[in-house]
């Protein structure tokens, strides 16, 4: 960019304030679309409401009251418990804990339901909330921060056939604590929904990340201090590309992937026990794998539910303890034993 004349065009529904950033580094930064305010008015599809604080009770109420409705949470326990508490025929349930060609299946089936205009509630977690071509006519989103909740709204009237007015969004909390990664996040989003009439606003969601970064600190943003590696260099070196790969990574919880012996998945995994192994394999096998984090990992490998692999991840061998409705359980019963 600035040292090799390269141009780097940032493209998001939630642009980040980077402006202090790019002062900092003194870089600027032109807006390819002149007069966001009004075309931000143009297609503007849906309506955020906040509910404030909502008990389980009203939750399902209002689940039960629209025929296709997407409700969003801040966790796979609460998703899995909500979709067991709804009644009723065209009800759906998705997070990560389904592996992924069990996710597409379902996916095929919501969005058929959609379009026939047939009942259709879903539970899900915010994976639904990126690159999922689905259209409700209503969201419910559990508090969290406002790009992810401007996200979810990308669920709701996404073909533009319903006037906005109509095409609510309603942001709700529970009486449960917050994950502690999401605190800032909320804290961030709460600030700005009390300041602004429309929280979805290319005002408001500059005013969110400043908050934020406000927040968190700059320090905070960069614990790895990656761009100091990048301008500084380390121990000498000024393009530190692979000193810089072994600092950072995506997700800081690792996770162990359980692979699902069912349908195609059943003769991949027979292939990973017996000791082949091959990238062609792992690919394949993937689309039956669920990641789960150490404590769920133990928890099943104590229940006896697991055949360990050589890699460290492992093959479902308790098939009760992955449901067809919300996937891999998360309550593990502990071991079992025959009394004689």
């Amino acid at each position: 960019m600035k040292h090799y004349g390269a141009t780097a065009v940032l493209c998001t529904a939630t642009q980040p304030a980077l402006e202090p950033l790019f002062a900092d580094q003194e870089l600027s930064a032109d807006e390819i679309c002149p007069d966001t305010g009004r075309l931000y008015e143009v297609f503007r599809r849906t309506v955020i409401r906040n509910l404030g604080q909502t008990d389980p009770e009203e939750l399902l109420t209002r689940l039960h009251d629209m025929p296709r409705m997407l409700c969003v949470v801040n966790s796979r326990k609460n998703a899995q418990e909500l979709y067991r508490n709804l009644g009723g025929e065209g009800n759906f349930c998705l997070s990560t804990l389904l592996y992924p060609v069990h996710r597409k299946r379902l996916l095929a089936e919501i969005r058929d339901r959609l379009e026939r205009e047939k009942s259709c509630r879903v539970v899900s977690t915010s994976l639904i909330e990126a690159g999922v071509d689905l259209d409700f006519p209503a969201v419910l989103r559990e508090m969290t921060g406002l790009d992810s909740i401007i996200q979810a709204a990308g669920r709701c009237n996404r073909q533009g056939r319903r006037p906005a007015e109509e095409s609510v969004v309603y942001v709700f909390r529970t009486g449960d604590a917050p994950p502690a990664m999401l605190r800032l996040n909320i804290s961030a989003a709460e600030s700005v929904m009390r300041d602004y009439p429309d929280p979805a606003s290319p005002e408001a969601i500059s005013a969110y990340f400043r908050f934020f970064r406000t927040l968190k600190g700059t320090e905070e943003l960069d614990k790895k201090r990656i761009l100091d590696a990048f301008e500084r260099g380390i121990a000498g070196c000024w393009f530190p590309f692979a000193q810089v790969a072994d600092r950072f990574t995506l997700i800081e919880a690792p996770t162990k992937t359980v692979y699902i012996p069912e349908d195609e998945g059943e003769a991949l995994t027979r292939r990973l026990l017996s000791g082949e192994i091959s990238r062609g394999l792992l690919r394949a096998a993937g689309q039956y794998g669920v990641n789960v984090y150490g404590p769920h990992f133990q928890a099943l490998d104590r229940a006896g539910a697991l055949a360990l692999l050589p890699s460290g991840d492992a093959v479902l061998t308790d098939s009760t303890l992955y449901d067809s409705n919300t996937g891999l359980m998360l309550d593990v019963p502990s071991g079992q034993g025959l009394m004689i």
